[in-house]
């Protein structure tokens, strides 16, 4: 293989494909494409320390490796369309570039509601300039806020908002507890315990209808008629895969975009997915493609991909990564090890109790296949210390029985 690699998105995935693919020992050229004007930087503390005060781009942005410093990098910069089998993708300039290999690591954009009323006051949190603009709004004296929906970003910026003096902090969300797809009801239960007790309010069961106001957002109003005060709405309803610019290639991009167990898309030898947008199948668990919006996944997959697309991936194993999450909530942090969500229905506490620092394992059929800790550092030291036993777990069937 000769010639120029592409990779599309120039956010975590990007880079660390971009220096995987020069430790898989790549020595042409290698370009990254991405939209936003930023050289990678890091997202999770977006919700939390840029919007605190306490951490300037500066301080997240990532160093390439020295392997990877002669990458040329095309910022602020769309691609708008691909051609799989001419193997070339066209910009939003207008430039049509061909390419020998393609990463594709375009990752995500918050989802938006679809509700009548003014848009003016309304924020999301995924990049660097979301989280400026939502900073003024959160910082502004008597600040009241509601957060549509109580997944990861949802309970991060509420947090966030309480610790900046927000007059009043409230989180809405359709399900009967915040976070309870990834934990369960078990920890569910003792977040929200623990989010209300440092002043945060819940509306749970409950939908957005629409929002009141002229030219800024005054109010939510709630699908049985009721408003709740705002002057700041953050919406944290999930994310929508930025694929479209793969459309017309005959793939799957019902939900990000579909690859085999090495991460090659629709069977082709030179396109590969890295990071959230891939939806692959873990070997280490049941075989079903999933997307895994964690932060070690872009690393682990672009390390995987790199090796498949320079050397082919003769003799390598299918891609199994132990996803690896933390949130860091008010004062105390959730760590998880392992894919919790695939044992809800047998959730156990291995260590501490549910108001303290306290463990939780998740089961499927009597196998250990994930672990959360809720609480301080000796809670995350406890998680931690079952990395190795759920790295040796043997396989699940897609039925769940031990293979």
């Amino acid at each position: 293989m000769s010639g120029r690699m592409i990779v599309a998105g120039a956010s975590l995935g990007g880079l660390r494909a971009a220096e995987q693919l020069r430790a898989a020992g790549w020595t042409g050229g290698i370009t990254v494409i991405g939209d936003e004007p930023h050289p990678p930087y890091n997202r999770p503390p977006l919700s939390k320390e840029v919007l605190a005060g306490k951490a300037s781009f500066a301080s997240l942005a990532f160093t390439p490796k020295a392997s990877a410093a002669d990458v040329e990098w095309r910022l602020g910069t769309r691609i708008v369309s691909a051609r799989l089998a001419g193997r070339t993708v066209e910009l939003d300039d207008g430039a049509v570039l061909s390419y020998a290999g393609l990463v594709v690591a375009t990752g995500m954009r918050p989802r938006r509601l679809r509700c009548p009323g003014p848009v003016a006051g309304r924020h999301t949190v995924r990049t660097i300039d979301d989280a400026q603009v939502l900073r003024d709004g959160l910082t502004r004296p008597g600040a009241r806020v509601v957060v549509v929906g109580a997944g990861f970003i949802g309970c991060e910026v509420a947090a966030t908002a309480v610790g900046l003096g927000a007059a009043e902090v409230t989180v809405v969300d359709p399900l009967p507890l915040p976070m309870v797809g990834p934990l369960g009801e078990l920890l569910a239960r003792e977040l929200r315990r623990r989010h209300e007790e440092r002043g945060v309010r819940f509306v749970l069961g409950a939908g957005v209808a629409g929002f009141e106001g002229g030219d800024h957002v005054t109010g939510v109003v709630l699908g049985d008629g009721s408003v709740l005060p705002a002057d700041v709405v953050v919406e944290a309803v999930g994310s929508v895969a930025n694929t479209e610019w793969l459309a017309g290639n005959g793939l799957d991009l019902s939900d990000g975009v579909l690859t085999d167990g090495q991460l090659r898309i629709g069977g082709r030898p030179d396109v590969v997915a890295v990071g959230d947008v891939a939806r692959f199948p873990n070997a280490r668990y049941d075989g079903v493609p999933r997307r895994v919006e964690h932060w070690s996944v872009p690393a682990d997959s672009a390390k995987h991909a790199g090796k498949v697309l320079v050397g082919g991936g003769a003799g390598l194993a299918p891609f199994a990564p132990l996803p690896t999450f933390w949130s860091d909530q008010h004062d105390f942090r959730l760590q998880s090890f392992g894919a919790p969500a695939l044992g809800l229905g047998d959730v156990r506490i291995l260590d501490g109790e549910p108001s303290g620092d306290v463990l939780a394992g998740y089961h499927r059929d009597g196998l250990l296949v994930g672990v959360v800790a809720l609480g301080g550092p000796s809670a995350a030291r406890a998680a931690a210390r079952y990395r190795a036993e759920l790295l040796k777990q043997p396989a699940l069937t897609p039925q769940g029985a031990l293979s």
